[in-house]
């Protein structure tokens, strides 16, 4: 025996509507969104990789200028060597008219005293990049190491 719910049929509450075309709406919406944050957090990991070489070229000047050697390296020694490491490992985008800024202090010390290597470059990045620094200006990456002299 058939139950009462089984016979019964229920309208919809609102009339069946075409809906064709909803989807490719909301995703023409959604799109341009989707893509600036799938862009944006490319060319964040591109500007963290470019300071993380920044920092280690510091480093690799700063341990050339410390380590007991005769005759010590000089200040151009040093710069020499940052700019070595970061030609082989910064991401430029074949922008060859934007080189890192190399000072260093204290090179060619004697026994214990400190060596200071600062490595700044500015950062161009792909087009999100370009667009954020015409809003606020140049973006610097910079790193500083101190090491003391063997």
């Amino acid at each position: 025996m058939a139950t009462l719910q089984e016979h019964r049929y229920y309208p919809p509450i609102y009339p069946q509507k075409k809906e064709s075309g909803v989807a490719a709406v909301e995703f023409a919406i959604v799109l341009p969104v989707l893509l600036l944050i799938i862009f944006g957090i490319v060319e964040l990991g591109v500007a963290l990789y470019d300071k993380a070489v920044i920092t280690n070229a510091s480093r690799e000047g700063a341990r050339a200028g410390v380590v007991l050697k005769n005759p010590k390296l000089t200040a151009t020694d040093i710069q020499t060597v940052v700019l070595n490491y970061t030609s082989s490992y910064l991401l430029t985008f074949a922008k060859t008219n934007n080189t890192p800024v190399v000072t260093s202090t204290g090179a060619g010390g004697t026994f214990g005293q400190p060596l200071s290597v600062s490595v700044s470059y500015t950062y161009n990045g792909l087009g999100l990049g370009y667009m954020l620094s015409a809003i606020t200006g140049p973006i610097t990456l910079s790193a500083n190491t101190v090491m003391n002299n063997e």
